[in-house]
């Protein structure tokens, strides 16, 4: 293949060096300097095996073999960020480190054909790819202790700042972590990523922890080339905006490998014993452009890109050997077109090997769930001695009735006593127990190791939640409002939902996401409290959506829901309805008929409520109604007034919107062959949409009609009810469809 500019500028480079003063393997290759010959020489093998990878990507695209082509070629000096750091020092890569894979592999005591053949199997999608499976080229891998990501704008460092809270946090509870007790997280990120708005949570998170005396043991690299694809970073910006309480800075030059392994062992060291963040600044290049398709001549000038080929740190360190007599010219000109020749064999190979062939293989990690397991581990409960100490002698099933808010807060109490690695989480939770209440006390049982206040902050939130998830720890952190849930949708949908797929189920975080949400508040709301709209959650795959009505429910599919998280690090988001929190009565005041009593845990087996079936209330042969949540208590109160008029109604409560229990609705629907769908989201993009769509597909003849919320934001005060789905108009349309 025909060699670009920045091949031949290296060749021509090295072939102009002259030797220096000749020093030994074992010396540093420059005065000032910890970098010995004999690991400046090692590290070479990996800056050199990297740049051959960005060959080898371009080669492949040319041959319509190869599907990725952003390379690492500027940044190769993350080499020594990898030496630094040990391999059991969780890493979460950003898509220029090659060199930082290559050299991880190496000191796993793997082959150095087996990182190369590692990537490039990622290039061309094959199914042996040891990480993805084929589904995407990422850098990760179970045994190096590498998480893979495909982030390209930071949104990996809210987790990555979780995995280093959770390193500490599980060593405090005596919990077993993946990672040695005085392990450190590290990531890498660029300057033009270090702009958006997760890696400001990821930095304020972690300066945030630190100010206030907590161990965050995490290492940030910014590998700052001065541009994001076209758009130039300011000078001095990076240094600016990594100047945060708590936070050391220290800033190395990327392209000089003696300076960069100097600056990131002073970096990992500080790391690792202060148990304090560093943010490691490695100024680099950007060669060969963004991308493959990349045209810098658009936008850079011929200065511009010639005053980076002279930076080039391959000819840099290159440069180091040959002055400090670690090698020739010569013989550093023969080692790459020897390992050019074989890397580019080992591509050709890999573009022959197999690739994922149906969209049972792709989709095979999303939900990996075993019903049976799950039902076997839900009703597991704490021993009686020790619920007696949780509940202060006052068992909750000894009790009275309970309404949904309090169902929950009992059974997280009695969670949080089965699974010792379960952590409660989010603002306000903690002393206040959450706004509404549903947290009281849990902190003051458990303990602020478990059950603890965060910053407001969203992603922060989520992020805690993804690195104790995949630390393995049970993390349920809690969104206050579901509206807030949009400010972080994305650590949900591309970086939680994701990370079992990318990696091929080698890696999980098992999360429950408490979020308060749906509308009906009376005398409190407006649009941030009595959000309805949940279709951004929807159409996440694998992601688990509860939304449960009744006080039993609740109960049963929060266990449920931990129960799938624990054994197949399932990500379930459960969705409370505020307005059902305290509710008490379901027809007239004081009838009680929205309590029920908590069931006790020689009944939880029986009682067990698997993902995706839903319950059915009344046997009528007249018409169904499908709703959920508050639909729930609104169609049950318009089914009974119906029956009494000599109609006879069923209604199902769907109490899981994702996935959707299908069986049991077609079930419904065929015994009436007339369904009426009152859905509570908005008309546009709500759950209704979807339930048509799948009961068609599933050969429904029947009739159906659907009430929902209008598409509109929901107003402050009594004019949420103009917009709002109500009892009158599920009724309404049911006689409609009755007649």
């Amino acid at each position: 293949m025909a060699r670009d500019t920045v091949e031949t500028q290296f060749i021509q480079a090295v072939e102009a060096l002259s030797a220096g003063v000749s020093r030994g393997a074992r010396e540093p290759v420059r005065e000032g300097t910890t970098l010995t010959g004999e690991e400046a020489r090692r590290l070479f093998q990996f800056q050199l095996g990297s740049r051959l990878l960005d060959v080898a990507a371009r080669w492949l695209r040319e041959q319509n073999e190869g599907f990725y082509t952003i390379g690492s070629s500027g940044h190769e000096g993350n080499a020594a960020v990898a030496a630094a750091l040990r391999v059991s020092d969780p890493a979460l890569l950003h898509y220029r480190s090659g060199a930082f894979y290559l050299t991880r592999s190496a000191m796993a005591d793997r082959l150095p054909e087996q990182g190369l053949r590692d990537v490039l199997l990622g290039m061309v999608a094959s199914s042996k790819e040891p990480v993805s499976g084929g589904r995407h080229k990422v850098f990760g891998h179970p045994d190096l202790a590498v998480i893979p990501q495909t982030s390209t704008i930071a949104s990996h460092l809210p987790r990555a700042v979780g995995v280093a809270f959770a390193i500490e946090r599980a060593r405090a509870l005596g919990l077993q972590s993946p990672w040695p007790a005085d392990a450190i997280a590290a990531c890498s990120f660029g300057d033009a990523s270090l702009n958006h708005a997760t890696a400001q949570t990821g930095l304020n998170t972690a300066s945030y922890a630190t100010y206030q005396g907590q161990a965050v043991p995490i290492l940030f690299v910014c590998e700052d080339n001065g541009i994001g694809i076209s758009v130039k970073t300011p000078r001095g910006w990076v240094e600016a905006a990594a100047q945060r309480p708590g936070i050391t800075y220290i800033q190395a030059d990327g392209c000089d490998l003696a300076a960069a392994y100097d600056a990131a062992r002073r970096a990992v060291r500080h790391v690792r014993e202060q148990r304090a963040p560093v943010f490691l600044h490695l100024s680099t290049v950007r060669l060969m452009g963004h991308a493959g398709s990349d045209v810098e001549s658009a936008y850079r000038t011929a200065r511009e890109i010639r005053s980076d080929l002279e930076r080039d740190p391959l000819v840099a360190t290159a440069r180091l050997l040959v002055e400090s007599g670690q090698a020739t010219a010569d013989e550093l000109v023969k080692l790459y077109e020897s390992e050019r020749e074989l890397v580019l064999r080992m591509a050709l190979e890999a573009a022959r090997s197999p690739r994922l062939g149906s969209a049972r293989e792709v989709m095979e990690p999303l939900a990996p769930r075993k019903a049976d397991l799950i039902a076997k581990i839900a009703p597991v409960s704490a021993e009686p001695a020790a619920r007696e100490r949780t509940f202060g002698g006052a068992l909750p099933e000894r009790g009275k009735s309970v309404t949904l808010a309090q169902a929950i807060n009992h059974t997280l109490a009695d969670t949080l006593s089965v699974y010792p690695e379960m952590m409660i989480f989010g603002e306000d939770v903690a002393k206040k127990g959450g706004v509404y209440g549903i947290t009281r006390g849990l902190q003051k049982r458990f303990g602020p190791g478990r059950v603890f206040d965060t910053h407001l902050d969203e992603q922060a939130i989520l992020g805690l939640g993804l690195g104790a998830g995949v630390a393995g720890l049970l993390p349920v952190p809690e969104i206050q409002y579901l509206a807030y849930l949009h400010n972080a949708l994305d650590q949900i949908r591309g970086e939680a939902a994701t990370l079992s797929f990318f990696s091929n189920g080698a890696y999980v975080n098992p999360m429950v996401v408490r979020v308060a949400g749906l509308a009906y508040q009376k005398g409190f709301g407006g649009h941030f409290h009595n959000d309805n709209a949940i279709g951004a959650l929807r159409d996440i795959p694998g992601v688990v959506i509860a939304a449960p009505a009744r006080p039993d429910d609740a109960a049963a599919m929060l266990r449920t829901c931990l129960a799938a998280a624990r054994t197949a690090g399932s990500v379930c988001v459960f969705l409370e309805p505020i307005a059902l929190y305290h509710t008490r009565d379901l027809f007239d005041e004081g009838d009680g008929g929205w309590l029920a009593p908590y069931v006790p845990p020689n009944r939880w087996a029986e009682t067990h409520v698997p993902i995706g079936r839903a319950r059915s209330y009344g046997d009528g042969r007249d018409l169904t109604i499908v709703t959920y949540g508050n639909g729930l208590r609104m169609s049950l109160r318009a089914a009974v007034r119906l029956t009494q008029e000599g109609y006879s109604c069923r209604v199902l409560d769907l109490r899981w919107l994702a996935p959707l229990p299908i069986e049991d609705l077609m079930r419904s629907a065929e015994l009436t062959g007339k369904v009426l769908i009152a859905d509570e989201t908005r008309r546009s993009g709500g759950v209704a949409e979807g339930i048509v769509a799948e009961m068609l597909d599933a050969g429904f003849t029947g009739a159906i009609a659907r009430v929902t919320s209008s598409d509109s934001f929901i107003p402050l005060g009594d004019a949420a009810a103009h917009v709002l789905l109500s009892e009158e108009e599920i009724e309404r349309a049911a006689r409609k469809l009755l007649t």
